[in-house]
């Protein structure tokens, strides 16, 4: 799902909404959620899951081509944890831990997806 999809879902679902006025509404809640992480805030959702900042400690990586050493410094990424809901809801959906998901419908207007992998 795109942030345009989740647009259309919602001019869709709530009728008084325009187009315009679900981008904003989308874009705002989006810009909040993205200056609270950035602020270094944790966002928990109850039911979905909780986005926060980890930290991924500086360590020496190594360079395919030359063999040598390359220090990586430290660096802090979102990372997102569903929520118990969320992960009963599509443990219920998928069947067994691995199994392959459905392919999505293609909305109008996008192009097919290259399908070079097996």
């Amino acid at each position: 799902m795109t942030r345009s999809d989740l647009v259309d879902l919602l001019a869709e679902r709530f009728g008084q909404l325009t187009r315009h006025d679900a981008d904003a509404a989308v874009k705002t809640l989006l810009d909040a959620m993205s200056d609270a992480l950035v602020r270094g805030h944790r966002i928990e959702i109850r039911g979905f899951g909780s986005f926060a900042i980890s930290r991924r400690p500086p360590r020496l990586g190594r360079n395919p081509r030359t063999g040598e050493s390359v220090p990586i410094p430290e660096r802090r990424v979102p990372h997102f944890k569903p929520g118990k809901a969320l992960r009963e809801a599509v443990e219920k959906i998928t069947p067994g831990a691995h199994a392959p998901l459905p392919a999505p419908e293609m909305a109008p207007g996008h192009p097919p997806r290259n399908k070079t992998r097996a």
